[in-house]
């Protein structure tokens, strides 16, 4: 019988979720449906005193509400002020990102739990050192071209050679100021003149992917074992599959090709850590490795009848109990 846990979610306001598709509030249900006991708080809750790390964390019950409109959840006690080492089992980091100094000040501060026993998914430091679009720079033969750069002259003779391109910022989430150029668009030079403005990291160009009007498939890994995929389809107009931004998610299978890359990058990911990991590849290409809050669950289990939850929470229990 599996040992209940104290699991404290770090994750945005559970007001502003939308339970159809949050991955995870997908796990909070199936924490709680396996006897754990569920805590909420936001990342500016934490607080080091004296060696320790303190929490202001709201004990909470999620559900699956009858209607449109119902709620979802409900505080079970007023919120506490807790040491996490004595109070808390499992912390799951799991707010959305920016990536900023805010992010990474929190995984230094979890870090310091984690020292004190408290197990922390996905690790802090490994999630502070693998940004989304940096840790896939370790795979660049599974990627399209690629250049990392601030340079308008090296983002020309990138064009220059691969034709039509995409600007990212760096730090980018959710399908945001994602710009497909063309390989006469005039606007290239004003864009890099804006990216620097609003971004001191340099940015991302990668060569298009035509194949993305066929979709970006999000192949989730679990442990560093693929637990499912879905394709996302851009909408009419659109290069950003990016659920968020309007995409479609539809049943898919993994290629050969795809199976090799997760059993590439796989290894890593379980060497760091990184126990629940998102990656993105479009045509065959390998595009992004999310590990901040990666989604998708929720559409791969209702496509393929599965429950990526509880091989989740599997991992945790094993992990936590040192098996």
């Amino acid at each position: 019988m599996v040992k209940p846990l104290s699991v404290a979610v770090q994750m945005d306001a559970l007001e502003q979720i939308n339970i159809a598709g949050d991955s995870t509030f997908a796990l909070m249900l199936s924490a709680q449906a396996r006897g754990h006991r569920l805590w909420h708080y936001l990342p500016g809750d934490l607080d080091w005193v004296d060696g320790r790390i303190m929490v202001t964390a709201r004990p909470v019950e999620v559900f699956r509400p009858g209607a449109e409109g119902q709620p979802y959840f409900r505080w079970l006690a007023d919120a506490e002020y807790v040491e996490m080492a004595s109070e808390i089992d499992v912390v799951l980091m799991r707010q959305d990102p920016p990536f900023d100094i805010a992010y990474i000040t929190a995984t230094h501060l979890l870090e310091h739990a984690q020292k004190a026993g408290v197990l922390v998914v996905n690790d802090p430091a490994a999630v502070r050192n693998a940004p989304e679009k940096l840790l896939v720079l370790n795979y660049a033969d599974c990627m399209p071209p690629t250049l990392v750069t601030r340079s308008l002259a090296a983002a020309e003779a990138f064009r220059a050679s691969h034709g039509e391109i995409v600007l990212k910022p760096l730090h980018g989430h959710g399908g945001a100021a994602i710009f497909h150029i063309g390989g006469k668009d005039p606007n290239l030079s004003a864009l890099v003149e804006l990216f620097g403005k609003v971004w001191r990291e340099p940015f991302m160009v990668q060569a298009f992917l035509p194949d993305v009007a066929q979709g970006d498939k999000r192949i989730v890994l679990i442990d560093g074992e693929p637990a499912g995929a879905i394709n996302r389809v851009p909408k009419s107009g659109e290069i950003r599959s990016n659920l968020a931004v309007g995409g479609s998610a539809e049943q898919t299978a993994l290629t050969p090709e795809e199976k090799a890359i997760c059993a590439r990058v796989g290894p890593d990911l379980k060497r760091m850590g990184l126990l629940f990991v998102g990656i993105d590849v479009i045509g065959g290409k390998l595009t992004e490795i999310n590990v901040t809050s990666p989604t998708g669950i929720v559409a791969i289990d209702r496509f393929n009848g599965t429950d990526t939850p509880a091989l989740f929470w599997e991992k945790v229990e094993a992990m936590r109990d040192g098996r």
